[in-house]
């Protein structure tokens, strides 16, 4: 079984000096046949599978306000163009067919490439430059084929507000998100979602947070949350913004840190799920970390040694995690 990927750029979703935007693939999008990874066609998500997340009515008006032509649909700001509504909906198919082929046990292990995001779209509306919850439809669709338990970990640097409304109240679904504090959209306190300890976990954490705290995120909170939950499968919600030079955000990760987490996060995959994972893209507003960061996955999902060698770690001082991870610890009963 190979590593598969699926690659869905959407050219027309465009706005001008919008930071989500299909520059953010320049530096790799020709050289991922490089990676070892088997490209397999996305195939565009229905309505229906859609509608499994999202409300009818929210579905329909993201399609009618695109035949409008471009224009921005909330303050994020979040904006469409005439082809958003199809691209969206590429987008979330190219989760499905990465994560479909990963269930059937016809890929090892996958990553779907894709824009744009969706781990802020909310059940009832497109908002944080995402249209539609690409990584919660992929998670009811494994669930609709089969599996008990689903969980998404998300390491953007913004809150995965979306994916957590998609998830409140459906115990097959966990999360955790690991996100800066304090910026948009403005959720994700360790407390948010008391009538869900230990399924869904939120890790605020403060500027500056780097390779050194992600790699005890791993271990101290990923890992024993994973082996409490018992999911079937793991979706990551991949965020390329939390590299310490990204232009929106002020977290601390380097290349290497991507690579070790991403190594540990497949670990974790094949000693409680089976090797089953599938990376979906989110943010990362810088050309250079995404390409960097893409890569890194890829040299973690297919166990080769990293091989963008990029002096890209942090000027600055990671503050200590020590109290933080305690008190996630003690909310959620690790």
């Amino acid at each position: 079984m190979n590593t598969i990927y699926t690659f869905v750029p959407s050219k027309n979703h465009f706005y001008p000096d919008h930071p989500e935007r299909p520059g953010r693939f320049e530096f790799f999008e020709n050289k991922l046949d490089l990676y070892g990874a088997e490209f397999i066609q996305p195939i565009r998500a229905t309505a229906e599978e859609v509608a499994r997340v999202h409300e009818v009515n929210m579905i329909e008006s993201i399609q009618g306000v695109c035949k409008q032509g471009a224009g921005v649909i909330d303050y994020a700001p979040t904006y469409v163009t005439e082809t958003s509504y199809e691209d969206a909906l590429l987008a979330a198919g190219g989760v499905l067919t990465c994560t479909r082929a990963v269930l059937s046990g016809d890929a090892k292990n996958a990553f779907a490439i894709v824009r744009p995001p969706g781990h802020h779209a909310e059940p009832h509306r497109a908002m944080g430059f995402c249209i539609f919850s690409n990584i919660a439809i992929a998670a009811q669709d494994a669930l609709a084929h089969g599996l008990s338990r689903v969980m998404v970990i998300d390491y953007d640097a913004h809150h995965g507000n979306g994916t957590q409304e998609a998830f409140r109240n459906d115990e097959r679904t966990g999360l955790i998100s690991t996100h800066q504090w304090g910026i948009y959209p403005g959720t994700g306190a360790i407390d948010d979602v008391p009538n869900a300890k230990k399924r869904i976990v939120n890790v605020p954490l403060s500027a500056y947070a780097g390779d050194k705290t992600f790699e005890q995120l791993c271990d101290s909170i990923f890992r024993p949350v994973v082996q409490a939950f018992q999911p079937e499968m793991l979706l990551i919600s991949a965020g390329f913004d939390a590299h310490w030079s990204d232009p929106l955000t002020s977290l601390g990760l380097s290349t290497q840190g991507y690579y070790v987490m991403s190594k540990k996060l497949v670990e974790i995959a094949e000693e409680f799920c089976g090797g089953k994972i599938v990376f979906v893209l989110e943010g990362g507003y810088d050309e250079h970390n995404v390409a960097n960061g893409v890569g890194a996955v890829f040299n973690a999902l297919t166990k080769s040694p990293l091989k963008n060698e990029a002096d890209d770690l942090s000027p600055h001082q990671e503050p200590n995690p020590e109290s933080l991870i305690q008190k996630v610890r003690v909310w959620n009963e690790i």
